[in-house]
């Protein structure tokens, strides 16, 4: 199954994004955590692909052991430290094991280094490794990155907005946004792509927020901003790690909530490899009416 096929097909689409785990390797616990995000019916889950690669062949193996656990996986592909033959190996390796979608990124820098520098022949932005996917033949769904409040690197928001033109005219097929908390972000962001022509689905990714001390950093990482509506919430109760997760559900709700009766094609959830906060929202959704199908 395309991803491209479920939004034709549904009024929303309902996705989880997994990270693999950074210590042993140990994948067990994982997908513990996969059997209780299956419940939840998700019409497909995201791996991650570390900085610089770095967890490369660990994706690979999740992606196929989720296709085993009849979850259809969508792969994070990157063109980090990789030579356009390395691409390729690389490609072949994924359409032989049966995965049909990709979400193609640059990707980030190792973390030793500042700067993304490309890999010798190979890319330097995303819609490159797009447009060598397309070139080579590959039949594989494209989902490319989007950012509601401007890409970190980017000078203006409709340099960004540009930068998604590319993405999609070279070949992308839906948009995953990143993390944001403040809904006119999304909004803005989805009139400045269809004022430029980009007609495609555009998911919006909501984190949930579980602990204050993630806060900064998840901030920092993303560029998200911390409104003063959430900041009100969280800041009283922040000592309060349990008030503070709880705070996070019912942030969140109305954040789906408002998205998705206002049209949003669905949800993408950054879940952290957790399924507790993620199961209440989707509950209290649904107590609202508001269903993924």
């Amino acid at each position: 199954m395309k991803i491209k096929d479920l939004f034709a097909q549904k009024k929303r689409v309902l996705s989880f994004e997994l990270f693999p785990p950074k210590r042993d390797g140990n994948l067990d616990g994982l997908f513990q955590t996969v059997q209780e995000l299956k419940q939840m019916r998700p019409d497909y889950i995201s791996i991650t692909y570390g900085a610089g690669g770095s967890s490369r062949d660990m994706t690979y193996d999740i992606a196929l052991r989720l296709k085993e656990n009849a979850v259809l996986p969508l792969v994070h592909f990157t063109c980090v430290g990789h030579s356009r033959l390395e691409i390729k190996q690389l490609l072949d390796k994924l359409k032989t094991a049966g995965i049909e979608n990709l979400l193609a990124l640059r990707g980030d820098p190792p973390k030793d280094q500042t700067a993304f520098t490309p890999a010798p022949d190979g890319f330097r932005y995303a819609n490159e490794l797009i447009q060598f996917i397309r070139a080579e033949g590959y039949d594989f769904c494209l989902g490319v990155a989007g950012y509601p409040e401007g890409h970190t690197e980017v000078l203006s928001k409709m340099e960004d907005i540009q930068n998604l033109k590319r993405k999609i005219q070279s070949g992308g097929d839906f948009i995953v946004t990143q993390l944001f908390f403040d809904n006119q972000d999304y909004f803005g962001y989805l009139e400045q792509l269809r004022s430029v022509g980009v007609s495609n689905p555009v998911q919006p990714g909501i984190w949930l927020l579980t602990d204050y001390v993630q806060i900064e950093k998840i901030c920092h990482l993303s560029g998200a901003k911390y409104p003063a509506v959430l900041r009100d919430k969280i800041e009283p109760i922040k000592e309060n790690k349990e008030k503070v997760a709880q705070a996070g559900i019912e942030y969140a709700v109305d954040q789906c909530d408002e998205l998705l009766r206002k049209g949003a094609p669905g949800v993408h959830f950054y879940v952290m490899n957790k399924s507790h906060s993620v199961r209440e929202v989707i509950k209290r959704l649904n107590d609202k009416g508001i269903v993924f199908a």
